[in-house]
């Protein structure tokens, strides 16, 4: 049978509550109490009982995390990085799937249901007011790949999209292309409107460059390949910005089922950096988020908001950099 509470006081020598107070964060114990009831408790084999602590403490140290783009093999390097650090605070994670989902108000209903003492909100897509939704009924809640604002409802964090079109563009631009289009995910999405101003406002200085601009349907391969292949199908341009890596690649896809190659006839940049971009049969140049970086600053955010949640919301920004591999034409010298 597993040991209890009691099993750990009577090996011990101390009263039940002692050995409450000594699993309990934040509860008032003496140095040698905790060490004789750690030591008695380690020759038991005793783990204290989460559930049964939260019911003493009122914080579960659930934290939603909340996401809407499963397809996107990007999520699955967000999650693992989420998921091992939200561990390593002693906080447990919450998977919530909010894929199609566009109501936060069942979200809100879900999470009160499992009690999570805070919200991580890790998507590019949903809008601000699923963030909001979730501070409304006095949840704390991060807003990671967020979009940034100087006077934030919620805290966010993530990089200035309109920067990361900028770049893309002057990027293009630096190698000669004379026929740019823009390969966005859903126009929706804040991520997407905002790339996609940055580009255009960059192109704008370019009155001799054709500027084009079309979105695929989700942040996902299919959409990218079968955005590609219409593209294809017609006048395409000379270079894309895909809006995402994972869009790329499916534009890479359709632009070898056409027996095109890249970059010999096209040119495509991607953003993210995601592991599969770096493969070798893919190598494809792209805008690297800082992932890590984000991660950590929206944990670091939520576990200060755990100890004071009327903090107020701040956006942090972090800054991204090309990574030149080979779907690109080089340089012009």
């Amino acid at each position: 049978m597993p040991k209890t509470l009691k099993d750990v006081a009577i090996r011990a020598g101390v009263s039940r509550s002692a050995v409450s107070r000594t699993f309990t964060d934040g509860a008032s114990v003496s140095d040698k109490m905790r060490r004789r009831v750690q030591k008695a408790a380690a020759e038991l084999g005793y783990s204290p009982n989460a559930l049964a602590s939260s019911l003493t403490t009122g914080r579960t140290k659930l934290i939603g995390l909340v996401s809407n783009n499963f397809h996107n093999p990007i999520f699955l390097e967000v999650f693992d990085r989420f998921t091992r650090a939200l561990q390593e605070k002693d906080l447990r994670p919450l998977l919530v799937n909010l894929t199609d989902e566009t109501d936060p108000a069942s979200s809100v209903r879900m999470l009160r249901q499992y009690s999570v003492d805070g919200v991580v909100v890790a998507s590019s897509t949903l809008p601000p007011g699923f963030s909001k939704a979730f501070r409304d009924a006095g949840m704390p809640v991060v807003h990671a790949f967020g979009r940034p604002t100087s006077s934030p409802e919620v805290h966010v964090v993530g990089i200035d999209n309109i920067e990361s079109g900028r770049m893309a563009a002057r990027t293009l631009i630096a190698r000669g292309y004379g026929d740019i289009g823009f390969l966005g995910g859903p126009e929706t999405a804040t991520s997407t409107q905002d790339r996609l101003h940055g580009f255009l406002a960059e192109l704008a200085n370019c009155p001799d460059i054709r500027v084009r601009h079309s979105f695929a349907e989700a942040y996902s391969f299919e959409a990218g390949r079968r955005e590609m292949l219409r593209l294809l199908a017609d006048d395409p341009a000379q270079a894309y910005f895909g809006g995402d890596d994972v869009l790329s690649i499916g534009a890479l896809s359709a632009i070898g089922e056409c027996n095109l190659t890249v970059p010999g006839d096209i040119g495509i940049i991607g953003l993210n950096d995601m592991e599969m971009a770096a493969w070798q049969n893919i190598n494809l140049t792209t805008i690297r988020q800082p992932i890590r970086h984000i991660v950590a600053s929206s944990i670091e955010l939520m576990a200060e908001m755990l100890k004071d949640p009327d903090r107020l919301p701040e956006s942090r920004i972090f800054a991204c950099e090309i990574v030149e591999r080979g779907t690109l034409r080089p340089l012009k010298v």
